[in-house]
This record gives structure tokens, sequence and C-alpha cells, in this order.
């Protein structure tokens, strides 16, 4: 499953309220700290600070991805060396259990419960 995107209301509303300044003429003007291209400058980083997370989430999922895949894999592999070991030197032998398996002598048998049916 892919991982949620992110997105920014804040960007989305300095992208709205930019676009309000650009619209006023003459440009304001509200000193050295507050000027439109400095904050324009920090809305550009912003966005691109955000696109970066995103793709990396992307590659991460893709990652994962491949992870899960080899997974599987090795999975499959575990049951089938398990299967082998078992046909060849048997579902009781030493060899089967010290690869992983339960020995057939070892398995418990289960006990049935014996209800009594009482007069009533």
């Amino acid at each position: 499953m892919a991982r949620q995107k992110r997105t920014s209301k804040v960007l989305e509303t300095a992208h709205q309220r930019l676009a309000g300044f650009n619209a006023i003429t003459p440009l304001p003007d509200f000193g050295t700290n507050l000027s439109l291209a400095a904050y324009t400058t920090r809305i550009s980083n912003f966005s691109a600070k955000l696109d970066s997370y995103n793709q990396m989430l992307a590659a991460l999922d893709s990652l994962q991805n491949d992870v899960d895949a080899a997974e599987a894999d090795l999975r499959d592999t575990n049951k089938r060396m398990l299967s082998a070991a078992e046909a060849h030197y048997g579902s009781d032998s030493n060899e089967y259990e010290q690869v992983g398996g339960t020995r057939l002598s070892d398995r418990k048998r289960p006990v049935r419960k014996v209800t009594v049916k009482t007069e009533g």
C-alpha cells in the first residue's frame, strides 16, 4: 500500500496570498524583512522540500515492494527446503528436526473429550 503523499494547506494559502499581493498596484513594500521577493523565495524553498519529501516516499514505496517480493520468495524457498529435507530424510528423522521441522513422533495426538449425558 502506497504511503500518503503530503500536501500543505499553508503552501496553498501562501500561493493565494502571493497572487493577491501581486495584483496590488503598486506592489506593496513592507520593509526589508517582509519583501515579496523573500516571500516568493520562501514559498519556492518549501515547495521544493515538499516535492523532495514526496519523491522520497515514492522511492521508499518502490523499495518496500521489492523487499516484500523478496520476502515472499524467501518464504516459499523456506517451505520448499523443509519439504525437501522431509522427502530426503523422512518426517521422523533427526535431520528433519535440525532444519526446523517437527518430527512425526513428537507430534501430540488430539485427545477427544468424552461428554457425559445427564438425565434431566
